[in-house]
C-alpha cells in the first residue's frame, strides 16, 4: 500500500491536479474564518457592486488627523477624462487657426499647456467667417465642460442648525486621506451580487457546499455500483441478469432526464443540499456498476479465488478478501470521478431552478442560476458569474487530472515506461 503510494504521487498529472484541487479547498476552508461577514449576509444595498475598496464618505470628509495635503494633478486628470482625444485636438485646432498659436506649438499630451492656453485665447463670442454654427456650438460645449471640470474647487461641509443647513468649513480638492485612517471601510475582492452578499465570501462557501453534494453523491453511486457489480460480477447466472437488465435499463435513459424528473416530483421545501446530493447520487451509479463487473469477471475464476472456493470459505469472504483489493484502485478512480460528475450535475440542476432550495447557503450552481435570474451578463456584472465558472472549470479539471495520473499508475497499459 505504502508503495502504491509513493507512485501516485510521482505521477506528474496527479500531483498537478492534487495541488490544484487542495488550492481551492484550503481557501474554500480558511477564507470564511477571516472574512468579517457571513456568505448570505447582505452587505451592499446596490445591486452588483463591483470589485474594490468603498470608505464610508461621511469619515473620510470629516476625518482631520490622517488627512495629508499632496499635490496630485487632480485637475489634469480630471480634464482627461472629461475631453477626448478628438475633442483635443479640435481645440489644438482652433487655437492654431484663430488664436494666433503657431502650428505644432500645442500638443494634446500637454493637457496643462493646452487648458491654459485654451482658458486665455479662446472667446466664445467670436464669429470665424467660413466656420459652421454647428462647429461653433461643439466648440462651446468644449468650453463649457472645460470650465465646468475646472470651478470644481472643494467639498462643502453643512450641519443641520437651527435655521436650516449652515456651512461650517471647506475641504480643498487636493486634500487627500489616507484610506487605513478611514473607521468605516469595506472591501469586496470580487464584488457583491445582486443581494450585496460579498461573492467572494459566498463563492468559498458554496465551494465546500459543492464539495459536500459531490462527495455525498460520488460516495452514493460509487457504493450502488460497487456493491452491484461485485454481486454481479461473481454470482453470475439469474443475478446477473437481473442486475444487467436494471443497469441497462437506467443507461438506456439518460440520466439527467431521469434526475430532472425526480427532482421536480420534489416539493421545493424538501429539496435540501442533502436530499439533491442522494438523488444524484441514486441515479448516477449503472456506468460504475458495468466497470466493476466487468472487473470481476475477469478475476472470479483466478486461481487464488478457485483455491479459496475450494477451502470452503464464505462468498461474502472471497468478495471482500480475494476480489475486492484487486479493484480497489480502480473504484478510488470512479469515486473521484462521481464527486466531480455530482458537483457537475448539482449545478446543471441548479441552472434548470431544480437545485437545491436553500437560502441559507449558496452552491456553485446556485450561484449561476442567480446570476441569471438577475441578468448580471447583460450589465456586464463579470464578478458575478465567471469566478463561479472558473471554481467549477478548475474543481472539474483537478479531479480530472487526479484521475488520469491514477490511471496511468495502476494500468499496466498506461503506464509510462
Amino acid at each position: 500500500m505504502l508503495h502504491q503510494i509513493k507512485q501516485v504521487f510521482r505521477s506528474p498529472k496527479f500531483i498537478v491536479g492534487f495541488i490544484i484541487f487542495m488550492i481551492i479547498l484550503l481557501m474554500a476552508i480558511f477564507y470564511p474564518l477571516i472574512s468579517s461577514v457571513g456568505p448570505m449576509q447582505s452587505i451592499s444595498k446596490a445591486p452588483f457592486t463591483a470589485p474594490g475598496t468603498y470608505v464610508n464618505i461621511e469619515d473620510a470628509v470629516r476625518d482631520t488627523g490622517g488627512q495629508l495635503t499632496l499635490e496630485l494633478p487632480i485637475v489634469e486628470n480630471r480634464i482627461e477624462d472629461a475631453l477626448t482625444a478628438d475633442e483635443k485636438q479640435k481645440m489644438i485646432t482652433w487655437l492654431e487657426d484663430n488664436g494666433g498659436v503657431a502650428a505644432g506649438e500645442l500638443s494634446a499630451d500637454d493637457i496643462e499647456t493646452l487648458i491654459n492656453t485654451w482658458n486665455s485665447t479662446y472667446d466664445p463670442t467670436l464669429v470665424v467667417q467660413g466656420m459652421l454654427t454647428s462647429a461653433r456650438e461643439e466648440y462651446k460645449r468644449i468650453d463649457i465642460r472645460v470650465k465646468s471640470v475646472l470651478s470644481v474647487t472643494g467639498v462643502t461641509i453643512a450641519e443641520q442648525g437651527e435655521d436650516g443647513l449652515e456651512v461650517t468649513g471647506t475641504i480643498d480638492y487636493k486634500r487627500f486621506i489616507n484610506v487605513n485612517d478611514v473607521a468605516n471601510t469595506f472591501t469586496f475582492p470580487l464584488g457583491a451580487d445582486n443581494f450585496g452578499r460579498d461573492v467572494l465570501t459566498e463563492l468559498t462557501s458554496a465551494i465546500l457546499t459543492s464539495l459536500r453534494v459531490g462527495l455525498i453523491a460520488g460516495l452514493i453511486a460509487t457504493a450502488i455500483g460497487l456493491a452491484l457489480g461485485l454481486l454481479a460480477g461473481y454470482v453470475g447466472g439469474l443475478v446477473d441478469n437481473l442486475i444487467t437488465f436494471i443497469t441497462n435499463l437506467f443507461t438506456v435513459i439518460p440520466s439527467f432526464v431521469l434526475l430532472i424528473l425526480i427532482s421536480n416530483s420534489i416539493s421545493s421545501s424538501a429539496r435540501g443540499v442533502e436530499v439533491v446530493a442522494m438523488v444524484i447520487g441514486f441515479t448516477a451509479w449503472p456506468w460504475t456498476c458495468r466497470s466493476v463487473r466487468s472487473q470481476v469477471i475477469s478475476l472470479r475464476n483466478r486461481d487464488h479465488v478457485n483455491l479459496s472456493k475450494l477451502s470452503g470459505h464464505s462468498m461474502p469472504k472471497i468478495i471482500l478478501r480475494d476480489i475486492l483489493p484487486y479493484v480497489a484502485s480502480y473504484v478510488v478512480m470512479a469515486l473521484i470521478l462521481q464527486i466531480s460528475s455530482g458537483i457537475l450535475a448539482e449545478a446543471q440542476l441548479s441552472m434548470l431552478g431544480l437545485g437545491p432550495s436553500t437560502t441559507e447557503v449558496a452552491t456553485l450552481g446556485l450561484m449561476m442560476n442567480w446570476s441569471q435570474k438577475f441578468s448580471a451578463w447583460q450589465v456586464g456584472a463579470w464578478w458575478a458569474f465567471l469566478p463561479v465558472i472558473l471554481s467549477i472549470a478548475f474543481i472539474s479539471f483537478s479531479l480530472n487530472l487526479m484521475n488520469t495520473g491514477l490511471d496511468q499508475v495502476f494500468n499496466p497499459q498506461l503506464r509510462d515506461s
